[in-house]
């Protein structure tokens, strides 16, 4: 099993949440995250004075698959959250473990 944690814009996340459950990704956790990779931030007026904005809001997706989901998964994410403009996030896939279902006890596979 591996997580794939995916960083992208906002506005893509409706996109991306549809696609993944297209191919029968049940799962997801999503969190607003602020961060900001070679875009480095940019400048904003606001009421005339200019100020910069250090870290740009994005959000994270997390989900965990089996090993035989993961490029599938990944093309996925890719597509959906594309716009080819600086910006458009990361993903980053690492091994897994253990899952447990705390409600039914369900280990590893059967428990995603």
């Amino acid at each position: 099993m591996k997580k794939i944690e995916a960083i992208i814009k906002p506005f893509k996340l409706d996109e991306v949440r549809e696609a993944l459950s297209e191919i029968g990704v049940t799962g997801l956790t999503v969190t607003e995250v602020k961060g900001f990779g070679r875009q480095k931030g940019h400048t904003e007026l606001y009421r005339g004075a200019e100020y910069v904005v250090d870290f740009l809001p994005k959000v994270k997706l997390e989900i965990v698959v089996a090993d035989d989901s993961v490029e599938q998964a990944i093309e996925t994410i890719v597509k959906a959250a594309h716009t080819g403009k600086i910006g458009d996030g990361k993903i980053f896939v690492t091994p897994v473990e253990q899952v447990v279902r705390i409600r039914t006890g369900e280990m590893n596979e059967a428990a995603i």
